[in-house]
């Protein structure tokens, strides 16, 4: 029996060693953790327990049958955050560059399925050189394997990728189709075809780091939801988000424990909003300033920041947060804006996460650029988004709600739960100059009466009342009682059913 445990030890001491003490050296050189730490600093302590230790390729040809390493390039397991449970595969660089072979992919798999049936989420940590060449289609059937797990979770439980290395070609689609992509700044990429596939086909002279890096992806494309510094930060900011969900779309969101008075006042609030109408102010101070204890965990941060999308706790509960920002192209709506806020709203429908959305919309952007680029479109799936989420809904008007971004920004009739306006809210089709100049055109040589003109349309029609008088608004609040309104609002709102008619999937405007 001594003979038989040490031999099971001398294995397990094997399948440590990854690839090997140099190639661990070289991963440690570029400043990166190897598979198995990135676990150990993603979950709870003593809480990993794994999978397929010992598995291997069956591949013969180039005489990949002397490279045989025990778990064949990725760790998989399941573990705790904070004392809940979530599966996690972690690829090994280390390990024939952590490319994938047909077992390895069957790896993956084994634990997407376990997530899948027994409800956890599944967080998946990519430093990978794609697809194992000497196993050929092998390696891409077990690619669509994955892809098709990615699909049947979709919705179902979230779908975290943390990229922390190489992540090209197919390897890319399964990261793509979760719920949310981080990256880390200086050591990952994610591309379709590299650098020298672009400067062959194309012409074009491009870095890794230009074409696929953390700052392309969280700026430019959207392909990536936020980048970390390092695999410390991006692990231990993982562990804060998932903290913020729920297991499934079966279970609730955590409620964690807050010493944030509910009815607190924030008297600074009533001073927030600048007396001239086209002056900005940032609406995170209005965020910060209703949640727990001022944390928020903002999804997105450096793309379409004309728009704010993130998590917030509300008497300890997860409250997702869409809100406008006038410092960016005055909150207006546009291609890039719609589509974040669209995907975070369907996400936290999916997952029963009530809604918050802050107004301050002065309508969509207009231009050639917007049009052709298709606004119709990408505006109707914010619209869509909204109107199909049938979780709380709460929303509140700050300032300007013009024209059919008003509609857009979870209104009433977009199926809004409750809805406040400040008193400083201006709901109507237009602003007073642009509307006074349509009305008025027989005035427009006269400029004291296109000013009287002026003045009469706001005092009419620049302030919440007359939406209040239909209905439309349910109460006009003080800024000072926001986060108290709010946070009554959604606990009037927990028991909240409702449902759709039946259908086998909506026809998104995509």
């Amino acid at each position: 029996m001594v003979e038989i445990l040490k031999e099971l030890e001398r294995r397990r001491a094997g399948a440590r060693a990854g690839g090997g003490e140099k190639r661990v050296a070289a991963q440690h050189a570029k400043g990166k953790l190897t598979a198995r730490e990135r676990i150990e600093v993603l979950l709870d302590e003593g809480s990993f327990e794994e999978f397929d230790t010992f598995v291997t390729h069956r591949t013969t040809d180039f005489d990949m049958a002397e490279q045989k390493f025990p778990g064949d390039g990725v760790v998989t397991g399941w573990g705790t955050i904070n004392g809940r449970q979530v599966y996690v595969f972690s690829q090994d660089f280390t390990v024939l560059g952590g490319s994938v072979s047909e077992t390895h992919g069957a790896k993956i798999c084994k634990i997407m399925d376990m997530a899948l049936q027994n409800g956890a989420p599944v967080i998946g940590l990519n430093d990978s050189g794609g697809a194992r060449i000497q196993e050929g289609v092998g390696s891409l059937a077990a690619y669509g394997e994955v892809f098709q797990r990615n699909i049947a979770a979709s919705a179902v439980i979230p779908q975290i990728s943390v990229i922390m290395g190489p992540c090209a070609g197919g390897a890319v689609y399964s990261p793509a189709m979760t719920d949310f992509i981080f990256m880390v700044k200086d050591s990952s990429y994610m591309f379709v075809t590299g650098p020298d596939v672009v400067k062959t086909v194309t012409n074009e002279v491009v870095t890794a780091e230009e074409l696929g890096g953390a700052s392309t992806h969280t700026r430019r494309s959207s392909v990536a939801d936020g980048a970390f510094e390092n695999d410390v930060e991006a692990l231990s900011e993982i562990r804060r988000l998932v903290d913020f969900l729920p297991l499934s779309n079966r279970d609730i969101p955590p409620v964690r424990p807050f010493y944030d008075d509910p009815n607190r006042v924030e008297e600074s609030l009533d001073s927030l909003i600048p007396k001239n109408a086209n002056t900005p102010y940032d609406m995170k101070e209005l965020i910060l300033k209703i949640a727990d204890e001022g944390d928020f965990y903002e999804i997105q941060e450096d793309y379409a920041k004309n728009i704010i999308t993130g998590f917030i706790r509300l008497e300890g509960s997860t409250v997702g947060v869409v809100a406008n920002q006038p410092m960016v192209l005055a909150g207006v709506l546009d291609i890039d804006s719609s589509r974040k806020a669209a995907r975070f709203v369907r996400f936290c429908d999916a997952f029963g996460i009530p809604i918050l959305t802050l107004v301050d919309v002065p309508g969509f952007l207009p231009g050639t650029s917007q049009e052709y680029g298709g606004v119709i479109k990408h505006g109707a799936k914010l619209l869509f988004a909204y109107g199909e989420a049938t979780v709380p809904k709460v929303t509140v008007i700050t300032r300007k709600a013009y024209g059919g971004a008003y509609d857009v920004m979870a209104s009433k009739h977009l199926g809004a739960d409750i809805n406040y306006a400040w008193p400083t809210a201006e709901i109507a089709v237009m602003g007073a100059k642009g509307a006074v100049e349509i009305l008025y055109r027989s005035d427009l040589g006269d400029a004291d009466r296109i000013g009287d003109r002026t003045r009469d349309y706001e005092t009419n029609f620049a302030n919440p009342f007359k939406a209040a008088e239909r209905g439309f608004i349910d109460e006009v609040i003080q800024p000072r009682s926001t986060r108290r309104r709010v946070a009554r609002a959604f606990a009037a709102l927990r028991r909240k059913r409702k449902a759709l008619p039946w259908k086998k999937h909506d026809n998104l405007p995509l």
